[in-house]
Formats: C-alpha cells, sequence, structure tokens
C-alpha cells in the first residue's frame, strides 16, 4: 500500500471519528432573542422574551432569572396567550425608588416563571413571546444579563436555552423615567400602583379575546378586578412581612394574584 493511500484511508477514518463525536454531542441550544435589543438607562420598557424551541421535546415551562446585580424596581409580567406566569421574589439589601419618587421598593421580582397551560406546550420548532413591563431600569451598567432556565416534557430530548442580554444605553437628556407604576406608589390621579398594573395587566390579558371588553362595562369590571387584585397582594405583602424566604405569587388574569 503506497504512502498516498495510508494518508487517505487515515484522512477518512478522522473524519467518520469526527461525524461519530457530533453525532453524540448534546442537542443544540434552544434559540432566544429579547426585543427590544438595547433600551435607555432609567427608562420603563415592555421587554420581550423570544423563545424558540430547537429541542425535540416540548417546553412545558421557562423560568427567567432577572440579573440580581442589577435589581429593577418594578418588574409585571404581562399576558401571554397559552402561558400562566409565576413571580418569586427576593428582598433587597438596599430600598430602591419606584419611578414615580413613591415610596422605597424593599423587595424585588427575583425570577418569572412561565408555565404552559395543559395541551399548550411548546412544540419543537415554535416561538413564543414573553413579555414583562420593567422600569425604572438600571441607571449605571451597560448590560442586564438574563438567565432562562427551560423545563421539557421529556428532559432527555431537551436543550439548554443560552443567557440573553439587555442592552442599556445612556439615558436620552430630559427623557421621563419610564412608565410603569412601582409597589406602594401612586398615579397622579390618584390611583394606587398595584390597582393601575392590576388593570394594565388585565387591558392586555383580554386585548385578542375582540373589542368587547372595550366597552365601558368591561373597564367598570376590570376596574373592581384591579382593585381586588391590589387588595390581595396588600394583604399577602404583609402576612410576608412578618416571614422570611422568597415569596411567590402565581397570577391569574381573572382572580387576582394569589401567595403561595
Amino acid at each position: 500500500m503506497s504512502r498516498l493511500e495510508k494518508h487517505r484511508r487515515a484522512g477518512l477514518l478522522a473524519a467518520a471519528v469526527a461525524a461519530g463525536v457530533l453525532g453524540l454531542a448534546t442537542p443544540a441550544a434552544a434559540d432566544v432573542t429579547v426585543n427590544p435589543s438595547s433600551v435607555p438607562q432609567g427608562s420603563g420598557q415592555n421587554v420581550a422574551f423570544r423563545v424558540t424551541n430547537t429541542a425535540r421535546s416540548p417546553l412545558t415551562r421557562i423560568k427567567v432569572v432577572l440579573p440580581p446585580e442589577m435589581p429593577v424596581a418594578e418588574v409585571y409580567p404581562l399576558s401571554v396567550q397559552d402561558w400562566a406566569p409565576q413571580t418569586e421574589n427576593r428582598k433587597l439589601d438596599t430600598p430602591l425608588v419606584s419611578s414615580h419618587g413613591g415610596t422605597p421598593v424593599t423587595e424585588t421580582t427575583a425570577t418569572i416563571t412561565w408555565i404552559a397551560m395543559p395541551g399548550k406546550a411548546l412544540a419543537p420548532g415554535k416561538s413564543t413571546d414573553l413579555t414583562v413591563a420593567m422600569g425604572g431600569l438600571p441607571t449605571t451598567g451597560t448590560r442586564m444579563s438574563f438567565t432562562l432556565q427551560p423545563t421539557y416534557a421529556d428532559p432527555a430530548k431537551g436543550a439548554p436555552i443560552p443567557p440573553t442580554t439587555l442592552t442599556l444605553t445612556p439615558a436620552v437628556a430630559g427623557g421621563t423615567a419610564g412608565h410603569s407604576t412601582g409597589h406602594g406608589a401612586t398615579t397622579g390621579a390618584g390611583t394606587s400602583a398595584e390597582d393601575a398594573a392590576m388593570l394594565a395587566a388585565l387591558a392586555q390579558a383580554t386585548a385578542d379575546d375582540g373589542p368587547g371588553f372595550s366597552t365601558v362595562a368591561g373597564w367598570v369590571v376590570a376596574g373592581l378586578l384591579a382593585i381586588g387584585g391590589a387588595v390581595v397582594v396588600a394583604r399577602g405583602r404583609r402576612r410576608a412581612e412578618s416571614g422570611t424566604g422568597p415569596r411567590v405569587t402565581l397570577w391569574s388574569y381573572k382572580d387576582g394574584p394569589k401567595q403561595e
């Protein structure tokens, strides 16, 4: 056998081994992007995490971990069709000021876990947008890195989701701080921030259900639900102040938030 033939066979063997190794490798990471990709420091924004399931198993849960080193005073998961958000709070070492300059915020959202409704798991190849209202965003630093932790119907066929980054640009001169309202803050109309936040969530949750909700009667019902939700939140917070550890909120856009 000639030396050239030996080299050719060795090359083919190396290629075959490499192909076998690649074939045994773990599945590629799921795809995730954030929209918008950059926002001004100190602003309030609706941030959407677009997750595409590139694994071979349906996604049943997606946990978004907010960067602990860059806390945000106000974080509210918005309504997403087929998904229910569950939030977990943490105490802040240094209180934050809400975007409306209200009572100092002593705890903030640490994680948001989006749970697929029965039979609505994210199938392979499909995408979903998980939207969160946040403000005011940090005024220092240029990047916020969010960790996403997936749960699959079949873990053996799952794939990791890489972190995604939100770029923070210098605040615009003369701009306003954001529109989201904080815990315990009040709006100019005298409505508590928790009422306003719940009302906004209710409006977003029903936006896809047709124009019926836009009637006067619909808004009255929404206002009553928002006030009821705020009362539940306030009572839950008072109970949480006497205990320790993180507090979990199960969001229901029909019945208001429920504490665990």
